[in-house]
């Protein structure tokens, strides 16, 4: 395929011009339609600007539902994606993402271990962390589920990509089993929910939960960024990095903390939601670059719009119900993971390396 002579900043600008289109789309696009003359009064309206009257059926939907809905949908679409670049680089396999290496699965088991028996257990820190009982706990499950299928994989002293995607096989198993027994013993609107949330969905999304996850987001992006020299040339090998100066170990326990941090937040708030962080930066590396200070910045615009629009899809499919989101996802990124699968097997029959 070949690649684009765009400059990296033309790319920017015409992944940030479609996000805003996705945005734009979305915010009008629903069960309930609205105009663009009405999208406008309402933000007039929500600023002070005018005075006119409103539907205030329509204005409550839109700034209450819709917009915090909208919005949150693209940042967490840009963090999972940052997180595949992370992932990718890290273990320097085209093929990884955090659905495959038990990130995703071990935060859905902590935040269902808190939906079910958060308020009946003793949690020491329940009250001290509040609102943010939910994503740190999530936090601390995908780590440790991470790091764990880390350690397997790096056994050897370096990274096998077959057992870690067996590694990664057997800790979403017990992960899983782990959020199904969760499911058993919850009750009914428990269990429903925890269905319905291991689906994925942005249907509970309001401004609490997007000012939760965008600091957070928007800073791990941040230092997303620092580490792209090094995970550059970390697809050398390690000794290249060493020589550059970098401690390797610290590196890798970063980049795994800064990953699980970009999944946790977002898993937490709206459920798993796979395979953006596999699609995205293939879509970028094969179109532009494999430079990870590019993938980046562009995998969070684009990812932000590729989740956006995925949701639009879920809002309209079966409206006024809502399709989830995370079904859509995966049956677009499922055959996506194939295709690559087959062409990173074709890639290595050759005597060539493809990251």
């Amino acid at each position: 395929m070949k690649r684009s002579s765009l400059t990296p900043g033309n790319w920017y600008g015409l992944l940030a011009l479609l996000l805003l289109i996705c945005i734009i789309a979305a915010l009008r696009i629903g069960a309930v339609d609205l105009t663009f003359a009405d999208i406008g009064q309402i933000l007039l309206n929500g600023i002070g600007l005018s005075d006119n009257l409103v539907d205030p059926v329509s204005q409550g939907l839109f700034l209450q539902i819709r917009l915090p809905r909208v919005l949150l949908c693209a940042t967490v679409g840009a963090g999972l994606s940052v997180s595949g670049v992370l992932m990718q680089a890290l273990f320097r396999n085209p093929i990884v993402e955090p659905g495959l290496v038990g990130t995703s699965a071990g935060a859905a088991f902590g935040a269902a271990l808190v939906f079910v028996l958060g308020k009946n257990i003793n949690w020491a820190f329940t009250d001290a962390l509040g609102l943010f009982l939910l994503p740190c706990v999530a936090f601390v499950f995908a780590f440790g589920a991470t790091l764990l299928v880390y350690r397997i994989a790096s056994m050897s002293g370096k990274v096998n990509v077959a057992t870690m995607i067996l590694a990664g096989i057997a800790i979403n198993a017990l992960a899983t089993g782990g959020t199904g027994f969760l499911s058993y013993i919850a009750r009914d609107p428990q269990a429903r929910s925890i269905t319905f949330w291991n689906l994925g969905t942005f249907s509970g999304a309001d401004w609490t939960q997007f000012w939760l996850v965008l600091p957070v987001t928007a800073g791990g992006i941040l230092l997303a960024l620092r580490f792209t020299k090094a995970l550059n040339v970390l697809i050398l090998g390690e000794d290249e990095v060493r020589h550059l100066g970098y401690n390797i170990d610290r590196l890798k326990i970063q980049v795994l903390l800064l990953n699980t941090l970009l999944v946790a937040v977002g898993t937490a708030m709206v459920g798993v939601i796979s395979f953006v962080g596999l699609v995205v930066p293939h879509l970028l590396r094969l179109s532009k670059t494999s430079d990870n200070r590019f993938l980046v910045i562009a995998s969070a615009l684009l990812g932000g719009s590729l989740l956006t629009l995925a949701d639009t899809v879920a809002r309209r499919l079966v409206a006024p119900a809502e399709f989830p989101i995370g079904v859509i996802t995966a049956f677009v990124g499922a055959p996506v993971f194939i295709w690559l699968l087959v062409r990173n097997a074709r890639s290595f029959q050759r005597g060539g390396f493809y990251a």
